[in-house]
């Protein structure tokens, strides 16, 4: 999770659709199907991809000059990445964006399907042509998936385009195209490396008692906490459904986070965020 810039390729290269086992999801890539369904998630990754257009370069290096200038790159790569076929060409907002093909071909195709769509519809097709390499809740999830995607997910590409100060927005999901732009400038450029510990926290690390949890599971947090806290706040916000993706797992939701020791990490939910921190003492400082 430290490493941004493998988790922006993850949402912009071509996933691989494989399972060696019925409870392997590789095939879903950096996503579990709560996040497809329920669209949880998609601050960060969305806001990932912004970033990624507007600090680097295709091979990841940092580009020159001011990112406020490719405002408009990163939003039209958003646009293309969400993008759906339409043939209501005149609906507004749009949501079919097949004319950036020529500037995003990684993310839209001639005939308007973006990543995600694409995506969504390449996991159904594995799911329902590999039966025996995914389990009974996945088939019926896809089955669902099949009936209602496209029409939930046009309606998602509108209200992302709907302005800051619009006076009367429709639907609760409140996530903009300039919301995310926002938080990607302030965010800054991707982390191109995973984070290392320092060295006292690693050596602190390997005498605590994580009550069952993964000892890698527990670092992961720690590494992510380190890297992401800001100098006026001890709290990090918590993505969990992109860690869940990350472990392709719900343990860390539905188990482990319930079950790490209040004396390594203090959790608290508010406004529907989660945010954590490390206990003064763990983190040494």
């Amino acid at each position: 999770m430290t490493n941004e810039w493998t988790e922006f390729k993850a949402y912009t290269e071509q996933p691989t659709y494989t399972a060696v086992r019925k409870t392997d999801t590789t095939y879903l890539s950096r996503f579990t199907f709560d996040m497809i369904t329920e669209f949880s998630g998609f601050g960060r990754i969305l806001t990932i991809i912004a970033r990624g257009y507007l600090f680097h370069d295709k091979d990841g290096a940092v580009l020159d000059g001011n990112p406020y200038d490719r405002i408009n790159v990163a939003r039209n790569a958003l646009c293309a990445w969400c993008s759906v076929p339409d043939k209501k060409k005149s609906s507004e907002p749009p949501v079919d964006f097949r004319e950036l093909f020529a500037d995003f071909p990684e993310l839209v195709d001639k005939n308007g399907k973006g990543w995600f769509y694409r995506h969504i519809k390449n996991v159904i097709k594995f799911v329902k042509e590999n039966p025996n390499k995914v389990s009974k809740s996945a088939y019926k999830k896809c089955d669902n998936l099949s009936a209602g995607f496209t029409s939930q997910w046009k309606k998602r590409v509108r209200q992302l385009q709907v302005p800051i100060f619009a006076l009367n927005t429709k639907g609760a999901w409140t996530l903009r195209f300039d919301d995310i732009i926002v938080d990607a400038l302030e965010a800054g450029r991707l982390r191109t490396e995973d984070y290392l510990l320092p060295e006292k926290v690693k050596e602190y690390f390997e005498t605590i008692d994580t009550n069952g949890v993964p000892k890698d599971v527990v670092a992961e947090l720690i590494r992510f906490y380190f890297a992401n806290k800001q100098d006026d706040s001890d709290w990090v916000v918590l993505p969990v459904a992109n860690f869940d993706a990350y472990f392709g797992n719900y343990n860390l939701s539905k188990k482990w986070l319930a079950k790490i020791p209040k004396s390594i990490i203090c959790r608290e939910n508010k406004h529907g965020i989660c945010r954590y921190k490390l206990i003064k003492g763990y983190r040494l400082s």
